[in-house]
């Protein structure tokens, strides 16, 4: 007898925790894709360049515009390499260092965390 209670509760307690995840109660929700859309903000090259010093520092490169401002004591170059493209186009010197080498792919997610808008043009 009590052999059976075990298994019917056993059972029991299996289809619970089943109904339950098909219910969804222990599956993430899915994003909610009625959220608005993020409004996308786009700055011009004289836009970046008002912010052209290591203490506001802001660079366009591929058409994103970036504020560097709090990544300028953490990057690992000469300050004066990356202190100069503050407030400009930089995606050349990004593309190449400035020396012909490109920067890796480490760099390339770092900078995301840094992107605020993208790059238009001035009229």
């Amino acid at each position: 007898m009590m052999r059976q209670l075990f298994n019917v509760s056993t059972i029991l307690f299996f289809l619970a925790i089943g109904g339950f995840w098909m219910a969804g109660v222990f599956v993430p929700e899915a994003p909610d894709t009625r959220a608005e859309a993020v409004r996308e903000v786009s700055y011009t090259l004289q836009d970046v360049a008002r912010h052209a010093t290591g203490r506001d520092c802001w660079m366009a490169i591929r058409g994103q515009v970036y504020d560097f401002t709090p990544y300028v004591p953490q990057h690992p170059a000469d300050p004066s390499l990356f202190l100069a493209w503050c407030g400009k186009e930089a995606t050349q010197a990004y593309l190449t260092k400035t020396k012909g080498r490109p920067h890796s792919p480490y760099a390339d997610q770092t900078m995301l965390k840094y992107r605020i808008g993208t790059l238009r043009s001035a009229n």
